[in-house]
């Protein structure tokens, strides 16, 4: 047993460290993702056989490739070390590779634009605190720039040429897996590595500057198709939503949306893991994709980001052969894994497994933080405290940009102020009034960056109860000490399973409360309550509404289940609540309905 243990610390370790290195090898090229797109669309635009030739526009494509990314590059590395004062050193380090060397020099700046700027946070936390007042500018200024000289050096003598061979041997290699038809193999690694959350250290920090490379001499690469196909992914949500149970059918056709148009793949990972021999589906439709893209001749301009169709579609070069192999690609791969995925799904006989067990499990494969102090937030809002929500993950993307489209709408319906936005990690800033989101195998990682700010971990930010937490503690002053004071009734009912003191002349809107759970019994009963008052007569307004949309005043009666009315009575002081047995018993209605005026 101990043998076992120590065994899965050290597989978690490994992968722990693979995630690392791919997060710091993302967090260089992701946020200068833009300027990539910039130099595929210019290329697919002006080079000669492009959608628009122009010999004289043609000409910014090659130093946007040789200067402007790996500089990019470079000072997004060593800013994340030493902010810009690393950057600045990182960007004149990387220099030395890229004038020493005769290909892109993207692996080069990654390399030493970190490197600049760990040289020269060790320099100033060696130096600073010696330099005599006064002379701090000229230290800073020409240690900044003699650092970054002697590495310039160092790269153009040592590392450009290291660099440039093996950067030459990996393309050897890549090329000769292509002429050989065996590139297609590549994804029994890549599609696995993605449920694992190792795609951008797959995309990014390998395939991308491989592709670039490839790119730059064929006009195209097969590389930038690997990874980003969302053709794998579609398959298994198509057969959930034609063949799935439960909670998993029903929202299989909204995650398709995100997932194939928004490129969020992310949504469909937890799918795989409710029924793990999903693993099939998706690596046979992957092999099936890329063999076809081989076959065929397909290849873009540039790395698609994020991978939805209409990215992948955008950097398709001109011309009908390459957007007929690009769609036949990625058909393909959709077709073979839905057919897989059918068989699985029709043929398994296990006991379901809920959706929401499968996003925990998700998490917890991910997890790679232990022991992270971050707070509930119902212990730790306050309303007043909190100006500011960002949501935060390695690149600032995708799954992170929906979580805080989710909770901003939440925000704007609950008629609440903060801002909500996303970013990467490494771009927190640490300030007053912030309240950080963050995934909960990330959340040691934001606390570090911000201990000042307050941090709220969640298992999955397209769907999190605790949202509706957030919510409802921001509108209220402290939702662990607030007490429903009494209120003096004109009349007493009783309904269902307690007695609560409702006063009926000041009722004039009816809220049934639901949760994730009950939308629909709500709803009916909704419907119901509305038929019994307009048999009665009586013109009062319902509503279906979730706990955090609730209008704290008396005029409004609340029906709900005994456990939402408690959870409803410690976070609301003025509203009246009425707990109900049974949603859709019509007796119960009746009591009530005879009572308002």
């Amino acid at each position: 047993m101990e043998a076992t243990a120590n065994n899965s610390k050290k597989k978690t370790s490994l992968k722990t460290k693979v995630q690392r290195l791919g997060s710091a090898l993302s967090n260089m090229v992701l946020p200068n993702i833009g300027a990539f797109i910039a130099w595929g669309l210019m290329t697919a635009l002006f080079i000669p056989t492009g959608w628009l030739p122009n010999a004289e526009l043609a000409k910014i494509g090659t130093p946007m490739v040789t200067y402007l990314l790996p500089l990019l590059i470079a000072y997004s590395g060593g800013k994340a070390i030493s902010g810009h004062r690393g950057g600045v050193v990182g960007a004149i380090a990387a220099m030395g590779v890229i004038v020493g060397s005769n290909i892109p020099m993207f692996i080069g700046a990654m390399a030493l634009g970190p490197f600049g700027g760990w040289c020269i946070k060790k320099w100033d936390e060696k130096v600073q605190p010696h330099i005599h007042q006064g002379f701090e500018m000229l230290v800073n200024n020409f240690s900044a720039g003699i650092i970054g000289m002697l590495l310039a050096i160092l790269g153009f003598y040592a590392i450009g040429p290291v660099v440039s061979t093996a950067s030459g041997w990996l393309a050897t290699g890549v090329d000769y897996i292509i002429s050989i038809h065996l590139i297609p193999l590549a994804n029994i690694f890549i599609e696995p590595a993605k449920i694992l959350f190792l795609n951008n250290a797959i995309n990014q920090g390998i395939l991308t500057p491989l592709g670039i490379q490839a790119a730059a001499k064929a006009g195209k690469s097969i590389l930038f198709l690997l990874e980003p196909n969302p053709g794998p992914g579609l398959g298994v949500l198509l057969a959930f939503a034609l063949f799935g149970k439960g909670n998993a059918k029903s929202s299989a056709p909204g995650a398709i949306i995100i997932q194939f148009l928004g490129g969020i793949h992310e949504i469909y990972f937890p799918y795989i893991l409710m029924k793990p021999m999903l693993f099939l589906s998706v690596i046979a439709g992957g092999v099936t994709g890329t063999f076809t893209f081989n076959m065929l001749g397909a290849g873009l301009k540039a790395s698609p980001s994020p991978g939805s169709i209409i990215s992948i579609l955008l950097m398709t070069p001109k011309g009908i052969g390459n957007f007929v192999s690009v769609i036949l690609g990625v058909t393909a791969a959709a077709v073979v894994s839905f057919l897989i995925s059918m068989v699985i799904l029709k043929r398994d006989k296990t006991p379901d497994v809920s959706l929401e067990d499968s996003q925990a499990q998700l998490q917890s494969m991910k997890s790679s933080a232990k022991g992270t102090d971050t707070k509930d937030a119902k212990a730790i809002l306050a309303g007043g405290e909190v100006s500011k929500i960002i949501f935060a993950c390695d690149a600032g993307m995708g799954s992170s940009a929906m979580g805080a489209s989710i909770l901003r709408d939440k925000v704007k319906k609950a008629g609440l102020s903060q801002s909500v936005t996303n970013t990467a990690i490494s771009s927190l800033q640490d300030e007053a009034g912030l309240l950080v989101v963050t995934q909960e195998e990330l959340a040691d990682r934001a606390l570090k960056q911000t201990p000042n700010a307050v941090h709220v971990s969640v298992a999955n930010f397209l769907n999190s109860p605790k949202y509706d937490e957030i919510i409802t503690s921001l509108k209220t002053k402290d939702v662990t000490t607030t007490e429903q004071p009494a209120t003096t009734p004109s009349e007493q009912v009783t309904a269902g399973t307690s007695d609560y003191a409702v006063d009926f002349s000041q009722v004039q809107e009816m809220n049934f409360v639901h949760h994730d759970q009950n939308v629909g019994s709500a709803t009916m009963a909704m419907s119901t309550f509305r038929s019994a008052l307009r048999k009665a007569d009586k013109k009062i307004t319902v509503r279906n509404v979730a706990v955090n949309e609730l209008n704290d005043q008396p005029q409004v009666l609340v029906l709900a289940s005994k456990e939402t009315a408690k959870r409803i009575k410690s976070q609301f002081g003025n509203l009246q609540i009425i707990v109900v047995a049974n949603l859709l018993d019509d007796a119960e209605y009746a009591k009530i309905i005879s009572k308002l005026k």
